[in-house]
């Protein structure tokens, strides 16, 4: 399991609904994660983090954007959460993103 699902409730379920899922696997049941509840951070939260700015254009991708300044494409979701845009195709050509300096320091005001 992915560190970031460590605190996350794991359900199964056998509902009629995910039949159509289920079956041609030859399963019974499926293993799901919870929901998590995301927290929004404060805007004195946000201040307190040193960010830099990226102009948006057509071509970025997120997880390109994360492997540059991260050096892990997987943590594409901060820079998506900490602007606000839940995916790629809500960001405008010409946004201007703030991208945390800090992935640790980022990490911690998201609680994550």
């Amino acid at each position: 399991m992915p560190k970031r699902y460590a605190a996350t409730k794991v359900l199964t379920n056998s509902s009629e609904y995910y039949e159509p899922l289920r079956k041609p696997r030859g399963l019974k049941k499926l293993v799901q994660y919870a929901t998590p509840k995301l927290y929004h951070p404060t805007a004195s939260e946000r201040r307190s983090l040193q960010t830099t700015q990226h102009i948006y254009k057509y071509g970025d991708r997120l997880y390109t954007l994360a492997y540059k300044f991260y050096g892990k494409a997987e943590y594409w979701w901060i820079i998506a959460w900490f602007n606000g845009y839940p995916t790629e195709v809500d960001i405008p050509n010409g946004a201007s993103l703030s991208i945390p300096i800090n992935l640790e320091a980022a990490l911690n005001v998201l609680r994550v």
